[in-house]
């Protein structure tokens, strides 16, 4: 906790003798919500941070370097608001932690970044990867951010892309063992917003998985519509052939000024093993206090075919998740 203090400290201070050179600012979240799940064997109520979203804060900043590029860095660490601890004991800056140029050129970063799936799921998941309808659930987003990644993004009059290499850095006769290849093609215009990412990781004896992700949504005014298909197939744990397809809907619709009601159903068919789908349809209510805190709440349920256990420790059984709380920004 003493060396955490000081790296809090030396940062701070670094932060403030940066703003006379460039834009630095200081931002974060504590959100901290009541958890009551039932796997079918036990229930558990706890007290957990980060539900509506992670519990972090961070340093981000732009230098202006003329002709039109600045450089950018993002430093952001993740916490548990319910204990008061590290989310990663062995990463400080365990969320972002990337430098890079940006211009006319596009965006180029290196460090570690988010990946295509994870990055983009407020496009295709009404919840956003959060709350009892989180899609990840059952989607395969191959975890949410990658170290030792170099990225090149472009935008242009709303069409998006992005290419990612992520460096295993093995040491090992498998030269590619961790490595990551992934990229994204996107578009968003008026009501319209829609993203293909794929993304190809190897694994320690550099057997691939690839997931491929179309998904997307329509803003109609007083519903917004969401849907996204999944396809994953390889070999990422050994003598596991993995061939599944994920499929969502969802909607999410505005309840006055201040709310929203989100609903989503999620069905995974897993043509690899037999009797082995499941399906997740959830419903959750967001309340806005002020720009920067909000109240949450959401209901979902799990269900398991006799050979599937998503999110539960015995085959078969259903998961039953209950969430409540508040989430404050800074």
């Amino acid at each position: 906790m003493k060396k955490t203090l000081i790296v809090l400290a030396t940062l701070s201070a670094i932060a403030g003798a940066a703003q006379a050179q460039s834009n630095v600012t200081l931002y974060g979240v504590a959100d901290i919500g009541f958890v009551s799940k039932n796997n079918g064997d036990i229930t558990k109520n706890s007290i957990d941070s980060g539900k509506l979203n992670g519990s972090r804060f961070g340093f981000k900043g732009t230098e202006d370097l003329g002709g039109g590029m600045a450089a950018i860095f993002t430093l952001e660490s993740g916490f548990n608001a319910d204990t008061g601890a590290q989310s990663d004991a062995a990463s400080f800056f365990n969320r972002q932690s990337f430098v890079g140029l940006t211009g006319g050129f596009g965006t180029v970063k290196l460090g570690r970044q988010m990946n295509p799936v994870y990055a983009n799921s407020s496009t295709f998941d009404p919840f956003a990867n959060a709350l009892s309808g989180d899609s990840a659930r059952l989607f395969n987003y191959q975890g949410s951010r990658t170290n030792n990644m170099v990225t090149y993004a472009y935008e242009t009059s709303g069409f998006r892309g992005e290419v990612q290499y992520g460096m295993g850095e093995s040491g090992t006769t498998y030269k590619s063992a961790g490595r990551t290849v992934a990229g994204l093609v996107g578009y968003k215009q008026g009501p319209v917003d829609v993203v293909l990412t794929h993304q190809n990781v190897n694994d320690a004896t550099e057997k691939s998985s690839k997931v491929t992700l179309l998904g997307g949504n329509y803003d109609f005014g007083m519903v917004k519509a969401f849907a996204a298909v999944s396809w994953e197939k390889g070999y990422f744990t050994p003598n596991v052939d993995r061939d599944q397809r994920d499929v969502l809907i969802g909607l999410k619709a505005p309840v006055g000024a201040a709310g929203a009601v989100i609903v989503s159903y999620v069905n995974k068919t897993n043509s690899s093993v037999d009797n082995a789908d499941a399906d997740q349809w959830a419903i959750g209510y967001t309340h806005n206090l002020s720009k920067r805190t909000a109240l949450y709440t959401s209901y979902g349920q799990l269900s398991n075919d006799g050979n599937a256990s998503y999110q539960v420790t015995t085959a078969g059984n259903s998961d039953k998740l209950f969430m409540a709380g508040v989430r404050h920004s800074f």
